[in-house]
């Protein structure tokens, strides 16, 4: 495991040494990456999501081939992954993804990487305050960020105007969605704790649960069993796959589908969405078209930051999607602060035995009650000796 120490409130690394796990793609190397393993990635601007699940993996560092924030926009994924100090050394360069997977690699002060005892390759050793600088680059060029933002909002309403305002190209689909509630889970912000405060809410309005990707494995992690997989097919499992929902393969408006092989060749049936914007936007619009009357949104974006942080343009997509679904759409934070779940039956037949029993009980004590219990004594007996007379 990586040593710390502090030195002018900054985290120094010392030497340390662990087996190394390389993947260019940080959502796939999570679900391999073991505690005190050495996560080596090629991700520039580390998105909060990924940072979150790197360190709930509780890795001896994180080794970044690119600049874990480039200065497009203030990404939180550093600042998460120095507060669990998990080190990070960025702009290693892209020699660093050749190191073979499984290989024992160390890394000391200075953000040097050794394999065998030579030096393969010098990045910037992160801390708090080279993060909090590259930060506040980052928020001078947000003005940027915002202006391409609205261009391709634009853009993306030209292409898809009759999808967003008249659900045309909506696929068929055997799952009814009509006056029903949606609860659709994404993989992305506080999913798991809007999951567990959404827990009554399931229970009670029973929703058709549609898992976006790699959300029908947190789904299926709450204890759940999505009704409805959608997506492009790139992280979700297979055995979530065959669970038994009703499979939605997200296309590109020219109708390739990477995710259809994988979905042909578990044997599993499936329909084809084509659309522009992402798997969470055709998610909301689907279940908008085809009558839902109220659409419950786990892990979903929805500021600027999140949008940015999805990695797309295509993002600008969701702000329109949003509009369009209007009243329609509730955030999870919001329904687990406003919804109180309803008394069931046997609740109120609790209460009301607990108030009969509070009756009695006050009763009893009076001298009123006293004479009554007696009379009740002797009629009972009066009963069971006129019984046994007949008997």
């Amino acid at each position: 495991m990586a040593k710390l120490r502090k030195k002018d409130s900054a985290i120094v690394l010392q030497d340390a040494e662990g087996i190394a796990r390389v993947d260019k793609r940080t959502k796939n190397l999570t679900k391999r990456l073991k505690a005190g393993e050495i996560a080596i990635i090629d991700h520039t601007d580390i998105d909060r999501v990924s940072a979150e699940a790197l360190v709930e993996c509780q890795p001896a560092a994180v080794l970044n081939a690119a600049p874990s924030t480039s200065g497009r926009y203030p990404n939180l994924g550093p600042s998460i992954l120095l507060a669990a100090g998990i080190p990070l050394i960025d702009n290693l360069g892209a020699e660093i993804m050749d190191i073979p997977e499984g290989a024992i690699i160390s890394f000391a002060s200075g953000g040097k990487v050794y394999r065998d005892g030579e030096l393969i390759a010098t990045g910037v050793e992160q801390n708090e305050e080279l993060n909090s600088a590259d930060l506040v680059r980052a928020r001078a060029g947000m003005k940027d960020q915002f202006k391409a933002f609205a261009a391709n909002t634009m853009e993306y309403m030209e292409k898809e105007q009759d999808l967003i305002l008249g659900g045309v190209g909506v696929p068929k689909i055997a799952t009814s969605l009509v006056d029903k509630h949606v609860l659709i889970v994404v993989r992305g912000y506080r999913y798991k704790e809007d999951l567990i405060a959404l827990a009554h809410y399931i229970r009670e309005y029973r929703p058709v649960i549609m898992g976006v990707d790699g959300g029908a494995d947190a789904v299926l992690e709450a204890g759940y069993t999505p009704d409805i997989i959608i997506g492009d097919m790139d992280s979700v499992s297979d055995s979530a796959l065959r669970c038994g929902a009703e499979i939605i393969v997200h296309a590109y408006r020219n109708g390739k589908a990477p995710g259809q092989q994988r979905v042909q060749e578990l044997g599993l049936d499936y329909v084809v969405f084509p659309a522009a914007g992402t798997s969470e936007d055709i998610a909301m619009l689907l279940a908008d078209a085809k009558g839902a009357e109220l659409i419950v949104a786990v892990g979903t974006h929805s500021t600027l930051i999140e949008y940015l942080d999805k990695g797309r343009a295509g993002m600008a997509s969701t702000f329109l999607t949003r509009l369009q679904v209007g009243a329609k759409l509730i955030d999870a934070k919001g329904v687990s602060q406003l919804y109180h779940y309803r008394i069931s039956n046997l609740q109120i037949f609790i209460l009301v035995l607990a108030g009969f029993l509070a009756i009695g009980a006050a009763i009893i004590v009076t001298p009123m009650g006293q004479i009554l219990l007696d009379l009740m004594r002797v009629w009972i007996s009066d009963i069971f000796h006129c019984l046994r007379g007949i008997f």
